[in-house]
């Protein structure tokens, strides 16, 4: 690496420090992965102009643009200005020299599944909502992975996020269409939690097990499930991958609107800002929720909160995880 590069301002303008000497990669945000197909060839011509003519496709579904020198580090910023300007300016981020790069690169692009734009099993606008929420978190320095999936199927991953966002139905029942054909009820037991049953020729639902999938309205040839209009969202928070401690993603709130998980969301961010260990080059959200303990946390962002109705809380969380394993879990099956 360079003795005079500044490595803070670097990888804030959203550049990578690499195992190649002099050399970088952008990472160029994808909010929601959807861009349009005229963007592909911009990106395709700063690759090929300024890096080895390559392009990793990231997990977060952005593109990562390797082998550029440090020299040219301005010269790509500005020839990233179209790019930058129709994926993140549209999306209502305030970016004063769109010229001069990204302003910030600690929150992570804010990635989806293809949501209620083509799959039939979405229950909401995915893309939508990862550009809302691009708009309103960034930029900012903080280490956060967001994701948007469109239902319980989890495409998208969820449960391995910071902030696992997905989108759930409330199905609404009409007895009157129904004809006790029981499509709904085998869905529900073959394909989810079993949380539907036939009640003297009808269908009962048990609202404890029933996860706002959406199966049965699908199912239903008489159009007798419906999906109640309006949005509404699982919150699942602080899964992670990483060298300390692995684990999934739980629930935090249930059945909670688009406005409750953005206002829990922004004030996330405050709340890192308030507790973060700064002597750290970056602090994973999940270490410093382990540091302050739950509660904290839990009051912190619940702050101002205003709830829908029927949005629900958990009173208590455990991660399904494991930490670093050590010689005593491993039996030695052959010696060396």
């Amino acid at each position: 690496m360079s003795l005079d590069l500044n490595r803070k301002k670097v990888t804030k303008n959203a550049y990578r420090i690499t195992k190649r000497r002099n050399y970088s990669a952008i990472r160029i945000r994808v909010p929601g992965g959807h861009l349009d197909a005229s963007l592909i060839s911009t990106i395709a011509a700063i690759a090929e102009k300024f890096g080895d003519g390559t392009m990793h496709i990231t997990t977060r579904q952005g593109f990562e643009i390797p082998n550029i020198p440090f020299e040219r580090i301005s010269e790509v910023n500005a020839a990233l200005a179209p790019v930058i300007d129709k994926l993140q300016v549209k999306n209502g981020v305030v970016i004063e020299t769109v010229g001069a790069g990204y302003p910030g690169a600690g929150m992570r692009n804010i990635s989806a599944c293809i949501g209620s734009r083509v799959c039939p099993f979405a229950n909401a606008d995915t893309t939508a909502l990862a550009q809302r929420l691009e708009g309103e978190l960034f930029p900012n320095d903080f280490h956060v992975k967001i994701a948007v999936t469109g239902c319980p199927n989890d495409c998208i991953k969820a449960h391995m996020q910071d902030f696992g966002i997905i989108s759930i139905c409330e199905p609404v029942y009409s007895y009157d269409d129904c004809i006790g054909c029981e499509a709904c009820v085998k869905a529900c037991s073959r394909k989810v939690t079993g949380a539907l049953s036939m009640r003297d020729g009808k269908v009962y639902r048990d609202e404890r097990r029933c996860i706002g999938c959406g199966e049965c309205v699908l199912a239903c040839p008489t159009a007798a499930w419906t999906r109640r209009p309006g949005n509404l969202y699982r919150l699942l928070i602080m899964g992670r991958t990483g060298k300390k401690n692995p684990r999934l993603a739980m629930p935090f709130l249930d059945r909670v609107s688009e406005d409750v998980v953005c206002q829990v969301i922004r004030n996330t961010i405050a709340y890192i800002d308030r507790h973060i260990l700064r002597c750290l080059p970056k602090e994973h959200i999940g270490y410093i929720v382990d540091r302050t303990g739950l509660e904290v946390f839990k009051q912190e962002v619940l702050a101002g909160i205003s709830f829908n109705k029927g949005a629900r809380v958990a009173k208590t969380m455990q991660w399904p995880g494991y930490h670093t394993l050590n010689d005593a879990n491993f039996k030695l099956i052959k010696e060396s």
